[in-house]
């Protein structure tokens, strides 16, 4: 993993910050649409705003060489859902892009 200087960390956590901020509360009536929320409790994981920024950061910058769902801090049922989701371009396959794209430091589409 590459050493961040203090500017690319602190780029790194807005990035992180207005990813989480960007996905709460959006298009609530729409039931196909999913929140990063939604996607960290059916990953098992806390989804509170402070705990997915933690989660976030502690995981970033994902190599490009991984893909998502064989990175090594998921479990084999975790893996196998985020896996599912974009084969099958299933409704949450929006936000598992976003969360991909937040892994890698990147602002999305």
């Amino acid at each position: 993993m590459a050493a961040w200087d203090g500017a690319a960390d602190q780029a790194r956590r807005e990035n992180t910050a207005d990813t989480v901020k960007n996905t709460e509360g959006i298009n609530a009536m729409d039931s196909t649409y999913h929140r990063f929320t939604e996607l960290f409790q059916q990953l098992g994981l806390a989804a509170d705003a402070r705990s997915i920024q933690h989660f976030l950061e502690h995981h970033s910058p994902l190599h490009p060489s991984i893909r998502l769902e064989n990175a090594p801090f998921w479990s084999q049922a975790q893996s196998a859902l985020l896996r599912d989701e974009l084969l099958l371009d299933a409704d949450w396959a929006e936000v598992v892009d976003q969360l991909n794209a937040a892994l890698r430091g990147s602002k999305g589409k």
